[in-house]
């Protein structure tokens, strides 16, 4: 392999967390970006294995298992990287890519065979072994990056709760939910609820209270004052496989609420409250006693995240995997 391996660089989407890696790549490397989706993209892909060293998937996909695929026949390494549908099975919500017979066993193949598989928390780990039924050696822990001086407290806190939850459909509703966050707002009326990101014809039919209110998408970095001000940050959702805006909103102070899901519960453990999903009074009893923490609570929680989580460590979790394929 060269001294600076060629990467091809797969994705069927953008979105500010596979920028990130694929930003810190570029500093270091000779990156080649495909991101689309569609039957049109695998010659593309494969094209694009021909001339690269590495084949670097975001998501263990169809796209990504095509790339694993031709990484192998052409002697090329292979990183997959996790993200979240792509370890999930819930027949109840219809989420995720191992509902479907054909595509799961694409995505088994790329696991079981992809030099190394990406997870940003633990859990991913044991969902992708169970899932795919395997020993999971091939798995590395590179937890996620954030920028740190970006996302950081700034002002007053106002004695509101924030969810930031996209949410174009019903499925996705109940995934992240809203429909306990409702109802919960509703036994709450001393209190402000705030959602940024939701769709409000799809929470319409819930009647959500008078103190509950819906904006649309935002841009990530538009968020910052919605995690400044928030004293509480909740996400109440079912599934959850890492959750990068309880995070941010941990970085910023916010005092977290979350179920006790996925890569969640790393995350708020031994700061804020963890409640089991789909249970609106347990939720409810930790919103009430988040809301009378004192602001300390959330001090601490950006300390957790700022010891965790530098973006530093991630980009240097990639370069040491990158450069391993060559010794």
């Amino acid at each position: 392999m060269k001294d600076s391996p060629n990467i091809l660089f797969i994705s069927a989407f953008r979105a500010p967390f596979i920028q990130e890696d694929l930003d810190a790549l570029s500093r270091r490397y000779r990156v080649h970006p495909l991101v689309g989706s569609g039957v049109g993209q695998l010659v593309p892909i494969v094209l694009g294995v021909l001339r690269a060293d590495i084949v670097f998937c975001w998501f263990a996909s169809v796209y990504g298992a095509i790339g694993v695929i031709a990484a192998r026949l052409l002697g090329r390494k292979s990183v997959i990287v996790l993200g979240g549908v792509d370890i999930a099975k819930d027949e109840r919500l219809g989420y995720g890519i191992w509902l479907s017979w054909w595509r799961s066993k694409l995505v088994r193949y790329a696991l079981l065979k992809a030099n190394r598989v990406l997870v940003s928390d633990l859990s991913m780990k044991k969902a992708a072994t169970r899932l795919a039924e395997y020993t999971g050696g091939n798995i590395t822990y590179v937890p996620p990056g954030f920028d740190l001086d970006f996302w950081k407290p700034g002002g007053d806190k106002d004695p509101h709760i924030l969810t930031v939850a996209a949410v174009r459909d019903e499925g996705t509703m109940l995934r992240k939910g809203i429909d306990v966050l409702i109802e919960s707002a509703r036994r709450l009326p001393q209190f402000t609820f705030s959602v940024v990101g939701a769709d409000a014809r799809f929470v319409f039919d819930l009647n959500p209270p008078q103190n509950m209110t819906f904006r649309a998408v935002v841009a990530r970095e538009e968020l910052l004052p919605f995690y400044r001000s928030a004293k509480v940050y909740c996400q109440p959702s079912v599934i959850e496989a890492l959750c990068y805006t309880l995070r941010e909103a941990m970085l910023c102070g916010c005092i977290p609420v979350a179920s006790n899901v996925g890569g969640m519960t790393t995350a708020v453990s031994g700061i804020g409250l963890l409640v089991p999903p789909a249970n609106v009074g347990a939720l409810v009893a930790a919103l009430l006693k988040a809301m009378q923490m004192p602001d300390e609570v959330g001090a601490k929680a950006r300390a957790r995240m700022v010891a965790l989580y530098p973006r530093e460590k991630r980009e240097a979790e990639l370069q040491r995997i990158i450069e391993g394929f060559a010794s």
